[in-house]
């Protein structure tokens, strides 16, 4: 095979076929192409400016780049893989139009600082597709919230009844994970968007170069401050892999949940036909494969995490081929996060909530136990002598099969002399929920102050 002109004149002879097809890259990287060019077109322009190239080159080069930008939008672009990469079929596509001054291109850069930022640049606007999908999300989720505000449903711990919640409080428990997920991607931002251009291979460049303005002119806030870090780590690509599998484990939690309350013996919501399956010999099945399939492919966000970690962990400074293998489990982290944000957010707008099936369930369990403990307090009993009388009243009330608002007042009394006929009223799940008005908790107002919490952000986001 013939030597890569980019580096092929201290070789008598190209790789091996075998050694070619094992280390191209350009059959995946070539979905860099637009951030590649967006950087090499602001590289140019500094050349220009800093008097390392003419003006006339600097502009020759940008239209050059142009017009390669064109062939791939369209379609008429031949990528070579024998030129292993997105960078140097650009580069040479670009040198083929613009003649002998495209060569000049790769002045002051290597391939080293010159894939850092085209990956940064990727990577960044990856993040921010993942924001856009979240913030719908959330959306969705607080439109779903705001109608369901008065309907209650067993909250648990441990899987097992413990307290009445409101369903709106049910749901706004995902909204916050994924407004955290938002903040998060913001915060890994700030590290995403730092140039490496001007560090080179590794040592820096002779020339001068003004790497602050190629940053400012790609969008990014600021660049390294040692050559040999910015071409030899990923930890912005590990903080967005972290960040994207955060996003797919609270999505995973979600799905769990859906999948357990599609379940006749729960009985909470019903799945529209769109978004469910049926099986091959049971006429009977809906199966919530969407869900399942989504709460499966967490296990791949997370391999993508953990397969990078592993790569970058024993590498000595500073670039190393090995750093090849930070884009395809990304590229494949990515497309997942945002399909399965895009089909989690239809799954939900045409989900349908069972309310009768979730206020019944709420008899069982003695969700209301808490609330006589507290009506015992309020009466002026020690909170741990209160847990113990109302224990001694769950265990009656499994003995004679009934609820803990079916006691007789007789029987209560037994247990201890405060309880009167208030208890009754105390022990309504929905009162129960009413009461729950601290900051963050149950209650109506509570919930409405999340509500507009939440409003007033996604308000702000589109304003």
């Amino acid at each position: 095979m013939k030597t890569n002109a980019s580096w092929g004149g201290r070789f008598s002879e190209g790789p091996k076929e075998a050694v070619a097809a094992y280390t191209e890259s350009v059959s995946y990287d070539k979905n860099l192409w637009q951030q590649d060019i967006r950087a090499s077109k602001a590289h140019a322009r500094m050349l220009a400016r800093q008097g390392i190239l003419t003006r006339s080159e600097g502009e020759t080069l940008v239209e050059g780049l142009d017009s390669v930008a064109e062939e791939i939008r369209s379609g008429r672009f031949e990528w070579r893989p024998e030129l292993e990469d997105v960078h140097m079929n650009i580069e040479a596509r670009l040198t083929e139009i613009v003649g002998d001054v495209g060569k000049r291109l790769h002045t002051g850069r290597s391939r080293n600082d010159q894939v850092g930022l085209t990956f940064r640049l990727f990577v960044a606007d990856c993040m921010t597709q993942w924001q856009d999908k979240l913030s719908q999300l959330v959306e969705r989720i607080t439109d779903m919230a705001q109608l369901h505000v008065n309907h209650i449903l067993p909250g648990c711990t441990h899987l097992q009844p413990a307290q009445p919640i409101s369903l709106a409080h049910h749901l706004l428990a995902y909204a916050w994970m994924f407004h955290r997920d938002y903040h998060r991607l913001a915060d890994t931002m700030h590290r995403v968007r730092t140039s490496p251009l001007g560090a080179a291979a590794l040592a820096g460049t002779t020339y001068p170069l003004d790497p602050v303005s190629v940053a400012e002119d790609v969008g990014f806030e600021s660049i390294y401050q040692n050559s040999m870090d910015a071409v030899s780590d990923r930890d912005f690509v590990l903080e967005a892999l972290f960040d994207a599998d955060l996003v797919m484990t609270h999505l995973s939690r979600l799905c769990e949940e859906l999948i357990l309350w599609a379940n006749p013996n729960f009985g909470y919501i019903r799945l529209s036909d769109g978004y469910s399956t049926g099986s091959s010999i049971m006429p009977q099945k809906k199966n919530p494969d969407v869900a399942e399939l989504m709460r499966g492919r967490t296990g791949r966000v997370t391999g993508s995490l953990m397969g990078l970690l592993t790569v970058v962990k024993g590498l000595p400074l500073a670039y190393n081929r090995d750093l090849q293998e930070d884009k395809e489990g990304f590229m494949d982290a990515s497309h997942t996060v945002v399909t399965s944000l895009s089909v989690m957010e239809g799954m939900l707008s045409e989900i349908t909530f069972n309310t009768d099936r979730m206020e019944a369930a709420c008899r069982k369990g003695f969700l209301n136990a808490t609330e006589m403990a507290d009506y015992l307090v309020s009466r002026g009993i020690p909170f741990r002598q209160a847990h113990h009388i109302t224990g001694h009243a769950v265990a009656l009330a499994e003995q004679k099969g009934c609820t803990l608002e079916e006691l007789p007042l007789d029987e209560l009394q037994k247990l201890d002399s405060h309880f009167d006929d208030e208890i009754y009223a105390v022990l309504d799940c929905h009162a129960a929920v009413r009461r729950r008005e601290t900051p963050g908790g149950t209650g109506p107002k509570s919930v409405h102050d999340q509500l507009d919490s939440l409003r007033d952000w996604l308000g702000a986001l589109k304003d």
